[in-house]
């Protein structure tokens, strides 16, 4: 990977931008101005959800900017209390308005449970993925996956449903590297995809990436970003001005040695969000 436009193939065969833009918290109090500041910066993949209230700000970017509909990846979500056959299937409905499309380029369950007391949430997430795999089927969806799913919740439908998910978005940045279920996913030919890349200010302010950040000449959220793109993980980075959205495309002009990589793997557990999909 040399730029943000670079891509990854997803098992489908669809290309997938190597870094997006996560829109999450991204227009409190500003509508769709910073959506306009993140697409005159340059970035093409823009990553939203129905919880995330800024589809209809998307959308809005998207029509002041003149670009084509085709030349941006779209991603969203439906929320827990969207989940089932025919809720999944009036959610997307709900999403492609308010985003003012006809298709999404890749659509996610966003967690596995609608809470940690809900025991059947096995059937649930089949009949959620039922639905995906129509749309999917009939051309609305260029590629579906999950979001926050562990492996023992990806094997409920590799068993049992009839598409193999694309792509899976999981918290990952350094110190909270879920390694098994990076390993999980990507020995199953499921592209892994980081919210929260950065992990927070107690991963930025970290030793360890500060240290780095000095010997090359970056700042702390490059060098966390520059991880993921080495363990091929798409980063969804969120900035508000235009100086840190320029600093979060520029990974590809250093590298990471295998020796600060594995101290990276390596470090104490760091920035955690707390949340997790099974408590």
């Amino acid at each position: 990977m040399n730029s943000i436009y670079d891509c990854y193939t997803l098992s489908n065969g669809v290309r997938i931008p190597c870094v997006g833009y996560g829109t999450y918290k991204a227009a409190d109090g500003n509508g769709s101005a910073v959506i306009c500041m993140a697409l005159e910066a340059g970035y093409r993949y823009f990553d939203t959800a129905s919880f995330y209230q800024t589809e209809t700000y998307v959308a809005q970017a998207l029509r002041d900017s003149g670009i084509s509909r085709s030349e941006v990846f779209l991603t969203s979500k439906m929320w827990k209390d969207e989940m089932g056959y025919a809720q999944t299937k009036a959610a997307f409905q709900r999403t492609l308005e308010r985003l003012e499309t006809d298709y999404l380029d890749l659509y996610l369950i966003h967690w596995p449970r609608p809470d940690a007391g809900y025991e059947n949430w096995k059937q649930l997430d089949l009949d959620t993925w039922r639905a995906m795999e129509e749309l999917y089927e009939a051309g609305k969806i260029r590629a579906i996956g999950l979001s926050n799913f562990l492996p023992q919740h990806i094997e409920n439908l590799l068993q049992n449903g009839k598409i193999a998910p694309m792509v899976n978005q999981i918290e990952f940045h350094p110190g909270h590297t879920q390694e098994a279920t990076v390993c999980y996913c990507q020995a199953h030919g499921i592209q892994v995809q980081a919210w929260s890349p950065m992990g927070r200010t107690r991963v930025l302010k970290d030793p360890l990436v500060q240290e780095l950040a000095q010997n090359h000449g970056v700042s702390a959220a490059q060098i966390c970003l520059r991880y993921a793109v080495q363990r091929q993980i798409i980063p969804l980075p969120k900035a508000s001005s235009m100086e840190r959205m320029k600093q979060n495309q520029d990974l590809f002009s250093f590298e990471l040695t295998q020796e600060e990589m594995f101290r990276l793997d390596t470090m104490p557990p760091t920035g955690w969000s707390g949340q997790h999909p099974d408590l």
